[in-house]
């Protein structure tokens, strides 16, 4: 017997805090579609793609997502993504350039799917970027500043905006080092970032809806100061609230 906990939308969806569930469920997919199959009628929606959806405490991206085995006896907790302020994707403006984050999940991180999303808004300028790589909002913000300015000036690393955002997240010079290291990975969400109109972002922000996942919901610390070999030591001597932001920030706006 499996039991799954509802949080959120999903509680007002199936009248419950909880269901046990007897039949024969054999991955998460097949789960989602009993409960679609099994909601009460003339109760909200129950959005079966845009959900966290934990094994015995164990978040499923970290598994085999959709195709995660289950067992029986296993709990499973669903809590709608936009529940308790979580967000999938922010925006801000820098120099008059509309800019949107979005943090894609993983089954989508392929050259392919980056094309394609080229292809449909070719009023947008958009560049992927592991997850791994960005601290937060204030990481990308800044960062993704130094590009818009030196684009402003004609001082790009590259020819293209795109090509220069991959550059400073990577803190190379290396066109194929940052790729290697920054760009598209099949076990890594990734950080999709859009500058543009405010009308082809809303456009984009509604093709992505079914394929985002929480946006900034790990900490990359520990993995950052590995990657780019940055002591304990360095960050204590930086005046700052934020000293590993600001490194990598600095690291990003003197490559030349």
């Amino acid at each position: 017997m499996t039991t799954v906990n509802f949080t959120g939308g999903a509680r007002k969806s199936f009248q419950t805090d909880s269901l046990n569930i007897s039949e024969n469920l054999n991955t998460i997919s097949e789960l989602i579609k009993y409960l679609i199959e099994h909601k009460p009628e003339n109760t909200p929606d129950f959005d079966g793609k845009n959900l966290l959806i934990a094994v015995n405490g164990v978040d499923s991206s970290a598994l085999d997502g959709i195709n995660t085995k289950l067992n029986s006896n296993d709990i499973v907790n669903i809590i709608p993504i936009i529940h308790g302020g979580s967000k999938t994707n922010v925006s801000f403006i820098i120099n008059n350039h509309q800019i949107g984050l979005f943090e894609v999940n993983k089954s989508n991180s392929n050259k392919d799917y980056l094309i394609s999303l080229r292809e449909k808004f070719p009023k947008l300028q958009l560049q992927a970027i592991s997850s791994r790589f960005i601290l937060d909002k204030e990481h990308a913000k800044k960062v993704i500043s130094i590009s818009v300015n030196k684009k402003l000036k004609n001082q790009l690393l590259s020819e293209k905006l795109e090509t220069d955002l991959l550059l400073r997240f990577a803190n190379t010079t290396q066109i194929s080092d940052a790729i290697k290291n920054v760009g598209l990975s099949s076990n890594q969400n990734f950080i999709l970032i859009a500058i543009g109109n405010k009308s082809s972002q809303k456009k984009l922000s509604e093709s992505l809806r079914d394929d985002l996942d929480i946006i900034f919901k790990n900490d990359n610390q520990n993995f950052i100061k590995k990657h780019f070999n940055i002591s304990s030591q360095t960050l204590n001597s930086i005046e700052s609230k934020t000293p590993l932001i600001d490194l990598l920030v600095e690291k990003a706006s003197i490559l030349i």
